[in-house]
């Protein structure tokens, strides 16, 4: 059952305006409501609800991410956004921000305005 559904993700932000301009205006992601629980987008199919908490604290590692099949040009694509990718040490392509997994996999990351690590992979 579960297995042909929908996923909907949740995170959580100190600040339902700097979410809404990132999802929204950055990513391109389509507005949906704001009610007093969530900021709720929709990225193709699948829906994200963003709670505000005040003293939120981001996790240490990825709490999202998109595969692509091109991520060179997701890369191009979310850096002429205004989007900054991490640069963590273990990355190869220092130019893009993007790591190449031993399995042949590539992965970029980047954060939202709360510190939330996003990415973008292309699998082999």
């Amino acid at each position: 059952m579960l297995a042909e559904s929908k996923i909907m993700g949740f995170l959580f932000t100190r600040d339902y305006d700097n979410a809404r301009g990132f999802y929204e205006g950055k990513l391109g992601f389509r507005f949906v409501s704001l009610d007093q629980f969530a900021l709720a987008v929709r990225t193709g199919s699948n829906m994200i609800r963003i709670s505000k908490i005040p003293d939120f604290k981001p996790a240490q590692g990825t709490v999202l991410g998109w595969e692509v099949q091109d991520i060179e040009a997701a890369v191009v694509w979310l850096k002429g956004r205004g989007v900054a990718l991490e640069d963590y040490p273990f990355i190869q392509d220092r130019k893009l921000g993007i790591w190449n997994a031993p399995g042949g996999s590539r992965v970029a990351w980047f954060k939202d305005p709360d510190g939330n690590v996003l990415s973008v992979s292309q699998q082999t």
